[in-house]
């Protein structure tokens, strides 16, 4: 053992480390964005969940119940439809996660002591999201209308809640995960493989020396992201048709829309995850700088996203963020058009932020293409 020797190689090693700085910065910067994502984006238990209310009996016990819900940290108060119609709507497209229908006959039942029944839809397509909600509904209808109850009325005061609480789970009863994570896996799979083998494939001709022969060609810079990026669509589609038959055979999951439609938006998905490991190949000089750029777009792409944890309970900034990824927006196309049977009208608030987020990574990965080596 030689001490000089083991320091040289040492010294060495720091040397090539400090001039590989985008390993280093990576080093330093993931787990930085690490510890922030889990110390504050992350919350098992969301509040003020996007709520719409159909208010058909207008009276002080339905006044404390709204006031109730809107004091509460669990609800609020988004929309006021007209009707029961209006209300399914908007539970359909994703607005609110909840839909409430006090009946016209409420506070005529209540003051008779009959308990009369309040109806709660709940988007159940994310149980975590609706459990903990649903649970204290109980108990802010037990202090708000009790609150009410006094004096010839303070008889009618029970133990429990003076009315009934009827919770529809909607597009998943039975609160089953597999509805909720099998038709996310899909994003996720195809994420995090588009990504890193698009990157890897670039990079790797250019440390093969392959790239010089592409180059050579008079092929074009668009051309050849083109040719890049086709054939592992048609990777994506054989991975995809993996997954929905094994989501159907093994957990029984449905579908319950089209499934044309969800091939076409599987396009503009795939498009545009291939098109940010073509920029990520622009920008790695070799295969491990090309790893370390998709596990650094990957990790935010599974937090922040809704598909390990509830979206609506991050904090506005982890939100913002959220919202620019694609994959927040095919989870909720692919979760809608498998569990909700949404068609086009719905999910086409979603398609835009994907076209858009593809059109800028590829327009970046276009200037940064060089038809030289330099």
């Amino acid at each position: 053992m030689s001490w000089q020797r083991f320091i040289a190689i040492l010294i060495k090693e720091l040397r090539q480390v400090r001039r590989d700085r985008l390993t280093f910065g990576m080093m330093v910067v993931v787990p930085i964005v690490q510890l922030v994502l889990f110390g504050f984006a992350i919350n098992n238990d969301p509040k003020h969940l996007p709520a719409a209310i159909v208010v058909l009996d207008q009276s002080e016990f339905t006044r404390s119940f709204v006031a109730g819900l809107e004091n509460s940290q669990y609800f609020r108060i988004t929309e006021r439809p007209a009707g029961v119609a209006e209300a399914d709507a908007l539970l359909a497209t994703g607005r609110v996660q909840f839909a409430l229908v006090i009946p016209p006959d409420f506070s005529r039942r209540l003051q008779r002591g009959e308990r009369p029944a309040m109806l709660v839809a709940a988007d159940a397509t994310d149980p975590a999201a609706t459990g903990n909600a649903v649970a204290a509904l109980d108990r802010i209808g037990q202090r708000a209308i009790g609150r009410e109850l006094v004096g010839p009325l303070a008889a009618l005061r029970p133990a429990d809640s003076p009315f009934e609480i009827r919770v529809q789970r909607r597009y998943n009863p039975e609160g089953l995960t597999s509805y909720n994570v099998i038709p996310g896996l899909i994003g996720v799979i195809l994420t995090m493989t588009m990504v890193m083998m698009t990157s890897l494939a670039m990079t790797r001709e250019r440390e093969r020396g392959t790239m010089e022969n592409l180059l050579a060609t008079p092929a074009r810079p668009v051309e050849v992201m083109l040719g890049k990026i086709v054939p592992y669509i048609l990777i994506g589609y054989v991975q995809v048709t993996v997954i929905l038959a094994a989501a159907r055979l093994l957990f029984d999951v449905p579908m319950e829309g089209s499934v044309l439609l969800l091939s076409a938006v599987l396009v503009l998905f795939i498009a545009a995850n291939l098109a940010v490991g073509f920029t990520f190949s622009t920008i790695a000089r070799n295969q491990l700088q090309a790893m370390q750029l998709t596990f650094f777009f990957f990790l935010p792409s599974m937090l922040l996203t809704g598909f390990m944890f509830p979206f609506r309970g991050m904090p506005g900034w982890a939100q913002a963020i959220g919202e620019a990824l694609p994959l927040t927006h095919f989870l909720r196309i692919v979760r809608g058009i498998m569990l909700k049977g949404n068609g086009l009208v719905e999910v086409a608030p979603h398609l835009w932020p994907i076209a858009l987020f593809m059109a800028v990574a590829g327009t970046i990965a276009l200037m940064r293409y060089r038809q030289t080596v330099d």
